[in-house]
């Protein structure tokens, strides 16, 4: 083999075949984006779904365990400054039998189709990761396969420092996914389950349904509960087609913002100079007004709600009216790629068919589009 040969298929080995493109399919694996809050406590009373890091959601069937989830700065580690990180703050040392803690990335089908699921030519998927916890703790790392009702699981044991965690699974033959916008596959981090999910036999890196049941998923995890002291950090995630782990991808936080707010778009006023114009409208009644916002790229399915976090932080101007504070901020309707905001003033100081424009009066403004995540 030629020296120029030699070095091709160097190439090809740490690249896992793909030269050219991301590698990476995981959104937001360096924890960099975070559209809706810095940190939430007071969590574990229910599913939680995505509170803070854009896509990685919280999957937290009622227990009586608590914790805080929050985008943490680190400096420990080189190359990452940010983490997922969970705080535990009241312990559950007596576990029901459907209790869980999960954190998990969801992908759409039309993003997996590399992966060959399936096919007799299904191809091997390698997770990396890089955790750190206050102590050790035996944890579930589980690929979900949503189309066809199967999963693959695999343990790892964390340690008090920083450690990447490399876990290869088999290609799978049975079931391919979808190929559209829904949710067919998930990474997984089971890291507290009942007897629903535990009671089972636990069988390594082995595709199977779980359709009879789900106690096959997290035999033998340790409990994040288990003490007020624990607490987990999480970074760099990474999934790959291909046998093992390579260098982790870092993008740029433009592009990890972009393809995060295919899933959810956030107006968040922080930073931003005083009265600066979020959307454009005209005003519908003396105290009313509809303004459109655009969104900044196509959005996987229309958003449905709207969340905001204090009202009072935005306001309307219109010809010969300054700061009238909005006391009513709600979705009227939306498409993928724009949406009508149904606003309502404090006071009937607005004149019907003129201009109006939606500006924040207080930079903690957030409003968040919500309905487009898996």
């Amino acid at each position: 083999m030629t020296k120029a040969a030699e070095l091709a298929k160097m190439g090809e080995v740490l690249t896992n075949s793909q030269i050219g493109g991301r590698r990476n399919i995981i959104i937001n694996g360096a924890m960099n984006v975070r559209q809706r809050n810095d940190s939430v406590a007071g969590l574990g009373d229910g599913d939680e779904g995505y509170v803070t890091l854009d896509r990685f959601r919280h999957t937290a069937a009622a227990s009586a365990g608590r914790f805080t989830s929050a985008q943490t700065a680190i400096s420990d580690l080189p190359g990452f400054l940010n983490c997922l990180h969970l705080d535990c703050t009241t312990a559950d040392t007596s576990i029901a039998a459907t209790e869980l803690l999960v954190l998990e990335h969801r992908i759409e089908g039309q993003d997996l189709q590399q992966l060959k699921k399936g096919t007799s030519s299904a191809e091997s998927i390698t997770v990396s990761f890089y955790m750190k916890t206050n102590a050790e703790f035996v944890f579930m790392c589980v690929l979900n396969d949503f189309d066809n009702n199967r999963v693959n699981t695999q343990k790892f044991t964390t340690t008090t420092d920083w450690k990447r965690h490399s876990i290869t699974f088999v290609g799978d033959t049975t079931g391919a996914l979808g190929d559209d916008a829904n949710n067919s596959l998930s990474v997984s981090f089971y890291l507290h389950a009942g007897s629903n999910f535990t009671g089972g036999t636990y069988v390594s890196n082995t595709w199977q349904s779980r359709a009879s049941s789900d106690n096959m998923i997290a035999p033998g995890i340790g409990s994040f509960y288990s003490s007020t002291d624990n607490d987990v950090k999480l970074t760099g995630v990474q999934l790959e087609v291909g046998s093992q782990a390579t260098p982790f991808e870092h993008l740029s936080f433009g592009e990890t913002l972009a393809l995060a707010q295919r899933y959810c778009f956030a107006i968040d006023a922080a930073g931003l100079a005083g009265s600066d114009v979020l959307a454009s409208g005209h005003c519908r009644a003396n105290n009313a007004a509809y303004v459109d916002l655009h969104f900044p790229v196509i959005m996987r399915v229309k958003p449905t709600s709207i969340t905001v976090n204090t009202v009072g932080h935005f306001g309307m101007v219109t010809y010969g009216v300054i700061n009238l504070a909005c006391t009513t901020v709600s979705l009227q309707s939306a498409t993928r790629r724009v949406a009508s905001i149904n606003l309502v003033g404090s006071t009937t100081a607005l004149t019907v068919g003129f201009g109006c424009f939606m500006y924040h009066v207080n930079d903690d403004g957030l409003i968040v589009f919500e309905g487009a995540e898996l």
